[in-house]
């Protein structure tokens, strides 16, 4: 490929914020019609970068040069840099729900007829653009109606509205399920046939390796290397190496597990939808936790895993319908949340940014928010143990931050996963339920992240593990129950799982049977 010409350089790129310098000498060429990946951990700096070449971050707040097309590039803002055909698409899709695909596709871009918005002509539009992405809605749809994988489809579809050249994804998988992932890559190598460059920002190594032409790796703010995929014969071992600096020998730390006694069981536990009373979305379910455990939970998307998990604590999803809690021999009724931490539960949902951290709040705050009684005496919350407690959760679980008084909207990807954890420890609780823990990190983060897991357990804790990464509970759990819509449909030991029988129980509609 080296006489493909080049279409972006981005030379010497340094970026600091107040006390912290994000990029440092940075250097990326990207060659007309390539997939390029960019990877690093958590906190390497290859979101900044993106933001400086997209006019996120405008020319003068940053050293260094862009240079596009063969000239220096100088953007002031999006706009900008969308002008000249570069469309950045963020982690958190910039829709907004209560209005159609139409409107989000054309928003700030509407096609004008005698002055006012033509929205037949929008509509017409929508739909040529909507087939080059392969998404098949009613352009009148509103994005609220449609799942995660097809509101990526609608971003994609918005870029082209814009004439889109330079196409940059960051994290574009990260949410989405296996067949919508393989859709979006389809569509990226279409894009790639048709000469369109795209820049793509993963943690998802399987899928670099399969999709990108090249791959640049940044560590801490610095360029590290670039790597031709089919040149250098790139695999993910290559990719990790390079990502954290060192031989990775195993993606989970070496454990012996301790497990005693069963403390926590579930039984017969029936849950109805809280809008569809008719649909249940646990059917009743039977499972056990012992003590030093990590018990995984399976499942495909929709399956009923997270709804189980949340009905559970504190019935903070559906409509409670039967069944019985029963911790360390004695039933316990969980209405609320506080029901449920006051009895040692806790839990990290899947989502850390719209429901497990308040991203207005810096560090120490959101550490003890889950448990500020902890911490309070005579009706007044003591300044001092705050500080102390979240100060002993940065240096344990080692987040990458100066100071706790940090914003926590400020902090990478896994460091503010970190930061949801420490929440959650600080309450004390003997069950701990970690809904899709490591999604959207690194694989060094990962790591870091399974270690804690594991010390939790050999604390004496239980652990519940729910993902949709088949390996990452084969590696981490003790046994692995598998859902089927809405059904347990099986339980599996560590040593006899393998994705091939997880998947077929977790394609099952047979009920488990209970021992």
């Amino acid at each position: 490929m080296s006489d493909v010409p080049i279409l972006l350089e981005m030379r010497s790129i340094t970026k600091e914020f107040p006390g912290v310098k994000a990029l440092s000498d940075v250097n990326l060429v990207v060659r007309a019609g390539e997939i390029h990946a960019i990877v690093g951990e958590n906190g390497a700096g290859k979101s900044t970068l993106m933001k400086v070449l997209s006019g996120v971050y405008p020319y003068g707040s940053y050293d260094g040069d862009i240079v596009y097309k063969g000239e220096v590039s100088r953007f002031s803002d999006i706009r900008a840099s969308e002008r000249a055909g570069i469309v950045i698409i963020h982690q958190e899709l910039a829709l907004i729900p209560h209005m159609s695909i139409t409107e989000n596709i054309f928003l700030g871009n509407e096609p004008r007829k005698n002055g006012a918005i033509d929205w037949k002509a929008a509509n017409r539009q929508a739909l040529e653009l909507m087939a080059r992405v392969g998404l098949r809605e009613d352009p009148d749809t509103l994005i609220k109606d449609i799942g995660v994988g097809k509101q990526q489809l609608v971003e994609i579809a918005k870029a082209f509205a814009k004439n889109v050249k330079l196409l940059i994804l960051d994290e574009p998988t990260a949410a989405l399920n296996e067949d919508d992932s393989q859709h979006l890559l389809d569509l990226l190598r279409g894009f790639r046939e048709r000469g369109i460059t795209s820049i793509i920002i993963s943690h998802k190594l399987n899928e670099i390796e399969a999709i990108a032409d090249r791959i640049t790796i940044i560590r801490d703010g610095h360029t590290i290397e670039t790597l031709d995929v089919k040149g250098d014969g790139v695999d993910e071992d290559r990719i990790v190496r390079g990502m954290v600096g060192r031989e990775l020998h195993s993606r989970f730390p070496d454990h012996t597990s301790k497990i005693g006694e069963v403390f926590f069981e579930v039984r017969d536990w029936t849950v109805r939808h809280p809008i569809s009373a008719e649909r249940l979305v646990a059917k009743h379910s039977n499972f056990v936790v012992r003590r030093g455990e990590i018990v995984g939970f399976a499942g495909l998307m929709g399956a009923g895993r997270t709804e189980l998990a949340m009905s559970i604590f504190g019935r903070s999803y559906g409509v409670y319908q039967a069944g019985t809690i029963v911790k360390d021999g004695k039933e316990i009724v969980l209405k609320t949340v506080a029901d449920a931490i006051a009895n040692g539960l806790a839990y990290v949902s899947e989502d850390r940014k719209a429901i497990g951290l308040n991203l207005l709040d810096d560090i120490k705050t959101s550490t003890v928010a889950a448990k500020l009684s902890k911490i309070t005496h005579h009706g007044v919350l003591d300044q001092v143990e705050e500080y102390q407690a979240a100060e002993a959760y940065r240096q344990s679980l080692r987040i990458k931050t100066p100071t706790v008084d940090e914003g926590v909207s400020k902090l990478s990807g896994g460091n503010q996963q970190k930061v949801v954890l420490a929440k959650w420890m600080f309450t004390d609780p003997d069950l701990l339920i970690l809904d899709e823990p490591t999604r959207g990190i690194d694989v060094g983060a990962k790591y870091e992240i399974y270690g804690i897991i594991q010390r939790l357990a050999d604390q004496g804790k239980g652990v519940i593990v729910i993902s949709s990464e088949l390996p990452e509970l084969i590696g981490l759990c003790d046994r692995i129950y598998t859902v089927s819509e809405g059904t347990i449909t099986g339980e599996v030991a560590r040593q006899d799982a393998d994705p091939e029988n997880l998947m077929k129980l977790m394609t099952s509609t047979k009920k488990m049977q209970t021992r």
